[in-house]
């Protein structure tokens, strides 16, 4: 039974439905990251939220773990590049908590637009300052949208329902897209020197860091109003301040900032300027929502290998893993083959897809093809980590589909560039369930690929099949299987049986000495 850890407060939902699918938990919060890393080596799952930090060294510690999952959005206390490497997921839950904070940011809107928090503590200082806060109507005002996705698109919605008009900037925002959610798609200069409010829901990445620059915030129209409720680090806080205290801009509402949490920003008692502690994510419906979708996910993946809202591996639903599975085992094992066969340099990697198989999802086949090539060489390799793996060691890896009907009802092929030219491995499924060679090397050739297996290219001459089993025999090594194919009579022949144990090397010496062998090698799979 899969074993998972929650390791931050998290809404008991999450705890429940991991135990209705099956799956052991323990609730075990509040730990140091010593204390974490002695225990985290009995999980197959770790559920977090922001509080515990998944580092290099909690991972190496790791040694069982599959996948680990954040009851939000932002995974900034994961080092995804390290699980990668481990052959860790990492996911998230982007939707659970996207009405809440688009919420908080037309919340923050209204805030500045009437100036609030200053009016509230005037008033409730016995001022009575009726004439001091003149605030601006929504209606009518260009919102700057800068992010267009979910929570973007959310905001966007809301801000129409205002009356706003709504320009937005998001380089993957297509005009369709714009048209459907009613904004208008601007590039940033454009979108700067129009807004009356400008709300951020970007990730902070290298191409947005600081995208809200001192030489941007310039750009923007005087008395702009900014809302940040994304990510810190995606405005110049320095510059906000210094635009603030000009008048350049007229207010601005901060839930995130670049440091976490902020106890001493210099945005601090500046007026106009509203604060809150990250509070985008905290409601009670979207903590519970989180909680939930946090556990469904995790489930998933341990019970039936689906793989949803993934940050570091191309998704699989649930019902798409059990169509899958079989194509996966398929593609390891071909993978593992050509892995083993192929010598020397090799530079790129090609998975095709032709029949049945081409309307499937390629991203796991290809993941696991890579899996079974990259293991031959590490035992540590997985679906998981072999595409960073791959990428990391500059192989050039191709994804090929056919519309053709071949010999097969579907087929996958894996093929080689190595110094002697390509190489390649054809298999297929038989019952839509059992994985089998059918082709190697461009030789027809059927075969199950399971255990100990010995590989032999051969002259096609008569004999040779008896002073092989004799050869074999005489060491005292049972036959399982054996699979014969070859160019044309007389030619070249590859042979591949299975035996019941592995072959020791004076063996496959005297294999390699018997007339017409040119190549004698073990497999494992």
């Amino acid at each position: 039974m899969p074993k998972v850890l929650i390791s931050d407060k998290m809404d008991p939902k999450a705890a429940q439905i991991f135990r209705e699918r099956g799956v052991e938990v323990d609730e075990i919060t509040g730990k140091t990251k010593e204390e974490l890393i002695a225990i985290i080596g009995d999980y197959d799952g770790l559920a977090i939220r922001s509080s515990t930090k998944v580092t290099k060294d909690v991972l190496a510690a790791a040694t069982k773990l599959k996948v680990v999952g954040r009851a939000g959005i932002g995974v900034d206390n994961v080092d995804i590049p390290a699980a990668s490497a481990a052959g860790v997921v990492v996911m998230n839950t982007p939707f659970g908590n996207s009405i809440t904070t688009a919420e908080h940011a037309i919340a923050l809107m209204f805030a500045l637009a009437r100036q609030l928090p200053e009016a509230d503590a005037s008033t409730q200082a016995g001022k009575w300052e009726k004439n001091r806060f003149m605030g601006v109507e929504l209606t009518s005002k260009t919102l700057g949208l800068i992010g267009a996705g979910n929570i973007g698109s959310i905001v966007a919605d809301r801000a129409l329902g205002l009356r706003m008009k709504v320009v937005a900037f998001d380089p993957f925002l297509t005009p369709e897209r714009a048209i459907e959610l009613g904004v208008e798609k601007v590039d940033l200069d454009t979108l700067l020197a129009r807004a009356d409010f400008i709300t951020l829901h970007t990730p902070l990445t290298e191409q947005t860091r600081n995208i809200l620059s001192a030489e941007n915030l310039a750009k923007t129209k005087k008395g702009v109003r900014i809302i940040n409720c994304a990510r810190g680090g995606l405005i110049d806080e320095a510059a906000l301040k210094a635009g603030l205290d000009s008048g350049h801009i007229a207010g601005a509402a901060l839930d995130v900032f670049a440091e976490e949490p902020a106890k001493d920003s210099p945005l601090f008692n500046t007026p106009n300027f509203i604060s809150t502690p990250h509070l985008g994510a905290s409601t009670t419906e979207a903590q519970v929502n989180v909680a939930i979708q946090v556990a469904e996910q995790m489930a998933d993946f341990l019970v039936s290998g689906g793989v949803t809202n993934a940050l570091n591996m191309p998704s699989l639903s649930a019902e798409e893993a059990p169509k899958l599975k079989p194509y996966m085992a398929l593609a390891e094992k071909l993978g593992s083959l050509v892995g083993q066969l192929a010598h020397g340099s090799i530079s790129g990697i090609s998975v095709e897809a032709e029949g049945a198989a081409a309307e499937l999802n390629m991203k796991p086949i290809t993941g696991a093809v890579l899996a079974g090539f990259m293991r031959v060489h590490s035992d540590t390799v997985n679906m998981v980590n072999a595409p960073f793996l791959a990428k990391e060691r500059g192989l050039d890896v191709r994804e090929v589909r056919h519309d053709r009907e071949g010999d097969y009802h579907t087929l996958v092929r894996v093929s080689v560039a190595t110094r002697d030219g390509e190489r390649s491995v054809a298999g297929t499924l038989f019952g839509n369930a059992a994985p089998r060679l059918v082709e190697l090397f461009g030789i027809k050739v059927e075969a199950d690929l399971a255990g100990h297996m010995l590989y032999i290219v051969n002259e096609d001459a008569p004999g040779f099949i008896g002073r092989l089993g004799s050869t074999l025999g005489e060491a005292g090594v049972n036959i399982g299987t054996f699979h014969l194919g070859r160019r044309a009579a007389g030619g070249e022949a590859v042979l591949l049986l299975s035996v019941d144990s592995a072959l020791d090397e004076s063996l496959l010496a005297k294999v390699r000495q018997l007339p017409g062998v040119k190549t004698a090698m073990a497999l494992a799979f």
